[in-house]
């Protein structure tokens, strides 16, 4: 059976045994929208409570949950819940930059902020659809029909984004915002404003996300690492930033994550 998608997922261990995860098919006519759906249940013996953590994507969220359907903008922080009894959460995470094409405002006003949808979109059926669903299929129903009501039409600014994003996710350690840039025709300025308008943080922020990403697999895989090359390879001077980057965003260091999530 192949293995489900768990980056980002602290102590990846959790899944199948805490809460069960599930990466429903995104659908064709979507899929330049919407980078991929998820969907997390659980049902915990009375009196239990665990705590789940992700280190969210650089991306916009759509989720579906028990109180109602809400927006996530890019989380700026580790998402950390303690689940208890039973529950759901069903998300649409859009593509990084793909979001702003269904709102006026900057997406960056959304970041850090949980919003209900219907103060974003306006008022709607959406609530209503993802309230009387009652399986995951159903509130990922929900929430395509949504969308597909609202695809936005092909702009190229949108696609500069993309371009931008894309290039990040492949960029070779210690490139510059400047170089980014230069690569694609246009000024640093313009990057800035690009990914404040439509992405929701800056292009720097989006690569150590990225490479945290990378830091996580690495130290929740199982296998012993040699922090100071990986650091070299994911772009640090020396391990001693890593090491202090890794903290600020994880809460602990690479070693003392490594072994939580052998234990988890």
């Amino acid at each position: 059976m192949r293995r489900v998608d768990t980056r980002g997922i602290l102590r990846p261990g959790q899944v199948g045994r805490v809460f069960e995860l599930e990466r429903p098919a995104v659908a064709p006519r979507l899929r330049g929208l919407v980078a991929s759906h998820w969907a997390v249940t659980w049902s915990l013996p009375d009196g239990e409570a665990r705590r789940s953590e992700v280190l969210p994507h650089p991306a916009v969220h759509l989720v579906a949950e028990s109180d109602g359907v809400w927006v996530y903008g890019v989380p700026l922080a580790i998402d950390s819940r303690v689940l208890e009894g039973s529950g759901f959460a069903t998300g649409a995470r859009f593509h990084p930059g793909a979001f702003g094409a269904l709102v006026e405002r900057p997406v960056k006003e959304l970041s850090g902020r949980r919003l209900c949808a219907a103060d974003v979109f306006g008022e709607s059926e959406l609530d209503a659809a993802a309230a009387a669903a009652t399986t995951t299929a159903g509130r990922v129903a929900a929430l395509e029909a949504f969308l597909l009501a609202r695809l936005p039409e092909p702009d190229p600014e949108l696609e500069l984004v993309r371009a931008l994003v894309d290039d990040i996710a492949g960029a070779a350690p210690g490139t510059s915002v400047a170089e980014l840039a230069a690569r694609h025709g246009v000024s640093t300025r313009t990057v800035q404003r690009l990914f404040a308008r439509h992405v929701g943080v800056g292009p720097k922020w989006v690569l150590q996300r990225l490479r945290m990403h990378d830091a996580l697999e690495a130290a929740g895989n199982g296998r012993d690492v040699e922090w100071a090359s990986f650091a070299l390879e994911l772009g640090y001077f020396d391990q001693a930033h890593f090491i202090r980057d890794f903290r600020a965003v994880v809460g602990r260091s690479p070693t003392e994550y490594a072994r939580e999530a052998a234990a988890a």
